[in-house]
């Protein structure tokens, strides 16, 4: 049976704006209150989208949330109509408003954890929406997540869902973007890496000084039992405080992996070398493994963080090569670039690197990576999944007269005070849930 990794990338919500709400992500904070580009930030996306399908690779479009979101400024006692919320909030409370009109869920990486059917005890795929307890303004997407991606994933005899976990900092999960799969091949047993940055219940273990942690080993440990994954195909990793304090918020800002290739920078781990002797042990054949280490001496992690070296996507082509691909930040860093150039001759199986425009997406703090949700699956799971949120040229098309018809060129912190942004929203998520067919999946649509 064919197996492969699939690619779901996150539309870019119409109220896409640069609020600076991620502390210890230096680019949204270099960037905040700057003017933002909806329009342009969800067509680069589909761009994107459409370049790695003619690659060859199966992609799929994930939706973003309903904003703003009215019903958690009424939990926070804002009254009235819809308008009414809106306008009290924007005189009252402009930083909590600019948080309920975030379009972060755009960066699907962070959207859940996914297990293919090969590593779980029941051989189904299993998702697990990150609670993403951290931020404020993430916290609020697992619900309409979990929703999104049971319509996506419905059939119960390929797919298992869970809800999130707890909604507390003890289990704090930023999902994918801390989380590698390592195989041999898609369909065979592989071994899950989880990356945390934190001990939730030992204050004594090592953790960033100046930015948040936002990952724990507990929620790594929990997640590993929802899936029915085997301790001997797990490995849990520390990602070093140090590049915590410099920027470095998620695990896909300084490691990424595919298949049975390890990408990651000299620093970004603790206890790198013991920890990597028990990846190898548990991959099995250690000489099939490829652990490609960055040094600092090549590529500074400051720089790595600028050009989001890491935060590439690692995809196999159809013909059994690996290609990087990469934000052009990449190529116009010259330490970045030439290093990228030498590394497909080193006889890697990383052979290829492609560079595609997502500045706006990298100037909120999200590259090629965070924008991607990645499934392993079969030819027969695949032919379970919702096949209208699956990439063709027909779906490509649709999407982007549909980003046309609904998104502004431009928004500015101003404008998320203008009531009719709301409306404008929710006509335009109305028409995408009959577009990709998943139902009445956002509040507005449940009553």
């Amino acid at each position: 049976m064919k197996y492969f990794e699939a690619n779901f990338d996150g539309l870019v919500g119409p109220t896409h704006n640069y609020a600076g709400l991620s502390v210890g992500n230096v680019a949204s904070l270099n960037n905040a209150r700057n003017t933002s580009s909806p329009r342009q930030a969800a067509k680069q996306g589909l761009q994107k989208m459409k370049a790695l399908r003619d690659l060859g690779m199966v992609q799929g479009v994930l939706a973003p949330q309903e904003r703003p979101d009215v019903y958690t400024l009424r939990r926070l006692g804002f009254t009235g109509s819809d308008h009414d919320i809106i306008s009290k909030a924007a005189k009252q409370a402009p930083a909590v408003l600019r948080a309920v009109c975030s379009a972060s869920s755009m960066w699907t990486a962070n959207a859940a954890t996914i297990s293919p059917s090969a590593d779980t005890a029941d051989g189904k795929i299993h998702f697990t929406p990150a609670n993403l307890t951290n931020k404020f303004h993430r916290s609020l997407e697992p619900d309409t997540t979990g929703r999104i991606l049971q319509a996506m994933f419905a059939d119960p005899n390929h797919f298992a869902h869970h809800r999130h976990l707890p909604d507390n900092d003890h289990f704090g999960d930023e999902g994918a973007a801390n989380h590698t799969r390592l195989c041999s091949e898609y369909g065979a047993r592989g071994v899950e890496l989880f990356v945390f940055g934190r001990y939730a219940f030992d204050a004594s273990k090592l953790a960033p000084k100046r930015f948040p942690a936002r990952h724990t080993l507990e929620a790594c440990e929990a997640v590993a039992r929802l899936h029915g994954l085997s301790d001997e195909h797990v490995v849990y990793m520390q990602q070093n405080p140090d590049v915590i304090d410099q920027g470095v918020f998620h695990n896909d800002v300084i490691a990424v992996g595919n298949q049975n290739v390890l990408f990651y920078h000299q620093e970004a781990f603790v206890d790198t070398q013991l920890k990597l002797a028990e990846l190898q042990r548990k991959f099995g054949n250690a000489s099939e493994l490829h652990l490609i280490e960055v040094k600092t001496s090549e590529v500074a992690v400051d720089d790595a963080i600028k050009t989001y070296l890491f935060n590439t996507q690692v995809i196999t082509l159809p013909n059994g090569e690996m290609a990087i691909i990469a934000p052009t930040e990449c190529r116009e860093n010259d330490r970045v670039a030439g290093y990228l150039e030498q590394l497909t001759g080193r006889g890697t199986p990383i052979r290829h690197v492609h560079y595609y425009d997502v500045k706006q997406s990298m100037r909120n703090g999200g590259g090629p990576a965070c924008l991607r949700l990645r499934v392993a699956m079969s030819e027969q799971e695949r032919q379970a999944v919702n096949p209208n949120v699956l990439l063709t040229d027909e779906l490509f098309t649709t999407l982007n007269q549909w980003v046309d018809k609904h998104y502004r060129d431009e928004i500015s912190e101003a404008d998320l005070a203008d009531p009719q942004l709301l409306q404008e929203s929710r006509a335009a998520l109305d028409e995408l849930t009959q577009i990709l067919h998943l139902g009445s999946v956002y509040p507005f649509q449940r009553g």
